[in-house]
């Protein structure tokens, strides 16, 4: 029987049973993808990644081969997994301990994870880190009135000056702004008829954002459920707010998510802007390891 080492840690938070909640496989046993897709729906988390080792030469060409499952399929790129994957391998590596930057091959491409050894709360058990993700694809703006209608809220909800749009850098989401935290208190998303209505248009699930005091608050319902924090689309999110100029590009702001679910989250964005084009999409936060373990398979 293959003993598989995995770890859970909690993402986007300095502090344990926050944030959003990974599993991380050790994938020394060669396995399959429907092993893996197998294992993924055992853990029943939002996202469990597998890593893969390779020789040292072509981990240092090409990054560290990492896969991610939710409990319905296989993922290109997501954010809370890339970002506690590589916190895992700085944690429990230790020729990658000393490393700044861990680079992670994913289906997508090689995505980069820095780390801030500076930052104040950082120990061998909890770590910022900060990943940069591919430039966005900006899709069509979207029609506010049924947007508004599949969210489960009214088109007096949504920012009338800036309708919601599919953006990806690296999975589609449809941003949404939002006038207020009290529309974002009443989301309650339509999820057949959004997947119906946004896989044709290259989105997977909406993000919907508000703004509050000097930051943002999000909340993104997906597979009947919600997700704590969704790194990948809060990328998309910046992008969005970059792009608009509603918020200065090369400034971190602050995104909270997952408060309405009791598992408080935050994360820290930012963007350049190159003439009319986006670019150098960051998206960081804290990871805390919580447990760790052996898969026995048979």
């Amino acid at each position: 029987m293959p003993e598989l080492d995995y770890f859970i840690v909690d993402v986007f938070t300095d502090r344990a049973l926050a944030g959003n909640p990974l599993a991380v496989v050790m994938n020394n046993a060669n396995l399959s993808t429907e092993q893996m897709q197998s294992i993924a729906r055992e853990f029943n988390l939002s996202e469990t990644t597998f890593v893969e080792r390779r020789a040292t030469a072509i981990e240092a060409a090409e990054g560290i081969r990492t896969r991610i499952f939710t409990t319905e399929e296989e993922l290109p790129f997501a954010g809370h997994p890339t970002l506690g994957t590589a916190s895992v391998l700085k944690i429990a590596d230790p020729s990658l301990a000393i490393k700044n930057t861990i680079i992670l091959a994913e289906n997508v491409g090689p995505i980069p994870v820095a780390f801030d050894p500076k930052r104040p709360g950082t120990s061998n058990q909890v770590l910022f880190g900060e990943m940069t993700q591919r430039d966005p694809e900006c899709g069509p703006e979207l029609e506010s009135a049924r947007v508004a209608e599949l969210i489960g809220l009214t088109l007096a909800d949504l920012d009338p000056a800036h309708p919601p749009q599919i953006v990806s850098t690296g999975n589609g989401f449809a941003i949404v702004l939002l006038r207020s935290l009290d529309a974002l208190s009443r989301l309650n998303v339509r999820q057949h008829e959004a997947t119906d209505y946004l896989r044709p248009l290259n989105g997977r699930w909406f993000y919907v954002i508000a703004p509050e005091a000097e930051s943002f608050r999000a909340r993104m319902q997906f597979y009947g459920g919600e997700d704590p924090a969704t790194g990948s689309a809060a990328g998309c999110a910046i992008s969005y707010l970059v792009a608009r100029r509603i918020v200065p590009f090369g400034q971190r702001i602050h995104v909270r998510q997952g408060v309405e679910m009791g598992r408080p989250s935050d994360l820290f964005l930012r963007a350049n802007l190159d003439t009319d084009k986006v670019t150098n999409v960051r998206v960081g936060g804290s990871t805390v390891l919580v447990a760790t373990g052996r898969l026995q398979l048979p």
